[in-house]
């Protein structure tokens, strides 16, 4: 996210609002020292499994032509923006709490800043395509045969990507470098340097609370109220069986543990960089501290949805596993006649 990277976000460093070029410094070394040490450890696991975790559904959804469902369609696109945005948004925003300042030059401020939002946004909405899909799945199980179509699906996903990649390219324009003096009080020496931010004649406040509801609260809202009339019409009806009651039980905590996760893992962070921006947040080694693990909370989001929505799955587990022995089996198979056909619902049932 852009406000998520932005140097100007860092919380060992404030800035002022003024018009100016030259934007005030604060400096703690000791706090810097510690930031330096926790943020490159944190921010490089969570990196490593969301690029794990996502490119493994990514192969083995590419890997399986029978598991390209409607679903599934959505699934493998949900890894591919959460692999984007674990790329560009992660090593950027521990590159900005380590270092005091943007290494990498106006154009790639201004592009990375576009591709953090164009990725966390799709995300985002891909997760509300995949509420829809399951709520008509649900709710209106034999008129949405029809909708539900690989090739409606395929264009539902290009729709959103279109609409996001047009929508953000305002981030292009109000980011760019900004100078600012950074003052050494050890050493009574100044020196200018660059941050990548929000550049003053824009309005951060706005921008920031704009972004906080077209990204958290709207498609959370979305996500909750078709999950809420998918609940109602499951466990609608006084007389049903055991095992269908079983199975609307899974269901319900399957619905709770995915809206739960999003909602948890993006509000502390969301709710920090309005207060940023509106400069009410504290600039304390516990604020830092609280900032550092809302931001690892918010990127574990990425490294949890292929857990929830491949990883914990029948079919796609079988299908990992198939790709994983397929070759060490291979001449034992030959020797032994035709492989075995997997079962239909091994291949070509959804993930979810």
């Amino acid at each position: 996210m852009v406000a998520v990277c932005n140097v100007s976000n860092s919380t060992v460093c404030t800035f002022n609002n003024s018009g100016s070029e030259e934007f005030g410094f604060e400096f703690d070394e000791q706090l810097q020292g510690i930031v330096s040490v926790v943020v490159p450890l944190l921010f490089g696991v969570i990196g490593i499994l969301g690029l794990v975790g996502n490119s493994l559904v990514v192969v083995v959804v590419a890997a399986n032509p029978g598991m390209r469902s409607t679903t599934n369609l959505l699934i493998i696109n949900l890894a591919i923006a959460d692999l984007l945005f674990v790329i560009f948004c992660i090593p950027f925003t521990a590159t900005d709490f380590v270092m005091l300042f943007w290494p990498f030059g106006n154009i790639w401020c201004k592009g990375v800043q576009y591709l953090i939002i164009v990725t966390a946004c799709a995300s985002v909405y891909t997760l509300v395509l995949m509420s829809l899909d399951r709520y008509l799945a649900v709710v209106h199980p034999i008129a949405s045969m029809s909708v539900r179509t690989e090739a409606h699906a395929f264009l539902a996903i290009c729709i959103i990507w279109v609409v996001i990649l047009t929508a953000s390219i305002p981030v292009i324009i109000i980011h760019g470098e900004i100078h600012f003096v950074f003052q050494d009080s050890y050493n009574s020496t100044s020196q200018t340097l660059t941050a990548c931010r929000i550049l003053p004649e824009f309005n951060w406040p706005l921008f920031q609370l704009t972004f906080f509801l077209s990204s958290y609260i709207v498609p959370l809202a979305l996500i909750c109220g078709l999950y809420i009339c998918m609940l109602l019409r499951l466990w609608r009806g006084a007389h049903v069986s055991a095992e269908s009651r079983r199975g609307k039980k899974r269901v319900t905590r399957l619905v709770l543990v995915v809206v739960g996760v999003f909602a948890i893992c993006w509000c502390p962070l969301q709710i920090i960089l309005v207060s940023k921006s509106l400069e009410h947040y504290p600039l304390t080694p516990t604020a830092v501290m609280v900032q550092i693990v809302s931001h690892v909370l918010a990127y574990t989001n990425s490294c949890v949805n292929p857990i929830l929505y491949a990883f914990l799955s029948d079919n796609f587990r079988k299908a990992f596993r198939k790709i994983i022995y397929c070759r060490p089996r291979m001449d034992a198979h030959n020797r032994l006649g035709p492989p075995t056909k997997t079962t239909r619902a091994a291949s070509t049932g959804d993930i979810l």
